[in-house]
């Protein structure tokens, strides 16, 4: 099993930065390919970000909306993750969820940023944006 534990979140205006990170846990090898996702108040769970611990080096991901303001970056030896999130918006509010899967090899862009491809799941960390 692998545990993932967000961290973060908060408010902030639009325009400013946040930096969430994401702590794996357990059984750290089943967590080679890690994501961001988010969920806003009566929304589906959508990708924000994906990206393989080892390759391949296709990655990372962004859902469009987010290209050019965040940034996903990695530190293998503390098995974290983080979402440098920059010029955040009011539509970028939403819970913010980390995800793993054992490996991201052969996985299009599009599934690597669908929920239904990860096993693992953190609880999520708020984050909200005001105009």
């Amino acid at each position: 099993q692998v545990q993932l534990a967000e961290s973060g979140g908060g408010s902030v205006q639009a325009g400013g930065s946040l930096r969430l990170s994401c702590a794996a846990s357990g059984d750290t090898y089943r967590s080679d390919c890690m994501g961001w996702f988010r969920q806003a108040p009566g929304k589906e769970r959508e990708g924000v970000a994906s990206i393989s611990r080892n390759g391949p080096t296709t990655y990372p991901y962004y859902t469009d909306s987010v290209k050019g303001r965040f940034i996903f970056s990695q530190d293998n030896a503390k098995n974290t993750m983080y979402l440098q999130m920059n010029s955040l918006k009011p539509e970028d509010t939403a819970m913010y969820y980390c995800a793993a899967r054992s490996n991201c090899r052969f996985l299009s862009s599009r599934q690597a940023l669908s929920k239904q491809y990860y096993n693992y799941w953190g609880q999520g960390t708020q984050v909200t944006v005001s105009s």
